[in-house]
């Protein structure tokens, strides 16, 4: 299938620039392409056992020593068990330190995977090959891979850059409508982060043309990852909106997707900065309106304020205890802000909650 409409992006990683190409056609082009050239002993698949039928089969045998390995599907796996089952996986299926692993799905694939490659005998080659709107416009990009502890999401993890990133949209098909809204979230968390123009667009246009979004979403990550690839400093700034988030999601048990999880975190963000007097109250509402235009959720129930605090304890971005939040001045104009009170905190979570 030739490629059109397709969208050329670069990331300059830690052992040199690597490709993020968006459109489609690029599973059944370049991938296969960068894999013959370099003449892996095997080449692993990592899906999850909704994607194996649909693409993962048909990948794994066009390529050269490929074979499938399907994990289950959804957040709930993201775990060192599931880690410790696909190295026994990648033994079985003769994996060596030549070999290179292909994460095929979603977030939730491309870090489990990602991680894997990372650790597998040190270290393995390892390709980004997103079919969530959520992994193309975030989560394949920038290297950071890993899993999930029952204390919180992404504690146990590594920086792993990938030698490429492979986004065929033509995956985009079958996704489900709601992982589609879901990844829109990533879109306004980058807008609201570093692309003001693409916020207008989202709220004027809508999310269309797709490729062109993906890759002005893309862009910005790519702006703030080879700024600071070990997130040190401004790469925190895409975290807005996900230490609400990420709270949500473990305290439901991850039945909140993260996406829509994510867009909660983004009002609680927007309204925790107004009450900080850090920007023009009237930034709250228009994100609220750009999320509800795009079908997101602006308001949660059933947990209780406190109970999402104490998950938040747990937040990477947090030194010593003392909470830190990305919040907002402006579109394009993103704050670390920290020893945020609770009392505020809280407030801003009561004001969000709809009693089921």
């Amino acid at each position: 299938m030739a490629m059109v409409d397709t969208k050329h992006l670069a990331v300059d990683g830690e052992n040199g620039t690597y490709p993020v190409i968006i459109g489609p056609g690029a599973l059944d082009n370049t991938l296969l392409h960068l894999a013959a050239e370099r003449g892996f002993s095997r080449v692993a698949v990592i899906t999850n056992t909704t994607l194996a039928p649909l693409y993962g089969q048909a990948l794994a045998d066009k390529l050269p020593g490929g074979f499938l390995v399907a994990v289950p599907d959804g957040e709930q796996y993201k775990t060192l068990d599931t880690v410790r089952t696909l190295y026994g996986d990648l033994l079985a299926g003769g994996a060596d330190r030549a070999s290179l692993v292909i994460g095929l799905g979603g977030g939730v694939i491309g870090d489990t995977a990602g991680f894997v490659a990372a650790t597998f005998m040190r270290g393995i080659a390892f390709v980004q090959a997103p079919t969530s709107l959520l992994a193309m416009v975030d989560a394949s990009i920038g290297g950071k891979v890993g899993v999930d502890l029952p204390q919180g999401k992404n504690l146990v993890g590594a920086f792993k850059d990938p030698l490429a990133v492979f986004a065929d949209t033509t995956t985009l098909h079958t996704l489900p409508d709601i992982e589609r809204r879901c990844g829109l979230a990533e879109v306004v968390k980058s807008a609201l982060v570093g692309d003001p123009a693409l916020l207008d667009h989202l709220e004027q246009v809508g999310p269309e043309p797709i490729t062109d979004v993906i890759a002005q979403t893309a862009a910005v990550k790519i702006g703030l990852v080879e700024q600071d690839r070990l997130e040190s400093g401004p790469r925190a700034f895409l975290n807005l909106g996900h230490t609400f988030g990420h709270a949500l999601e473990h305290a439901s048990g991850y039945a909140w997707k993260h996406g829509a999880a994510v867009a909660v975190g983004l009002m609680a963000a927007a309204r925790l900065s107004v009450r900080l007097e850090l920007c023009d109250p009237t930034l709250a509402g228009r994100i609220e309106r750009v999320l509800t235009g795009l079908g997101l959720p602006v308001r949660y129930s059933g947990y209780a304020p406190d109970v999402l605090w104490d998950t938040m304890r747990h937040d990477k971005k947090w030194r010593g205890g003392a909470a830190t939040f990305v919040l907002l001045e402006g579109t394009g104009q993103p704050v670390i802000s920290h020893d945020v009170v609770q009392a505020d905190v809280i407030d801003v979570l009561d004001s969000l909650r709809e009693d089921t």
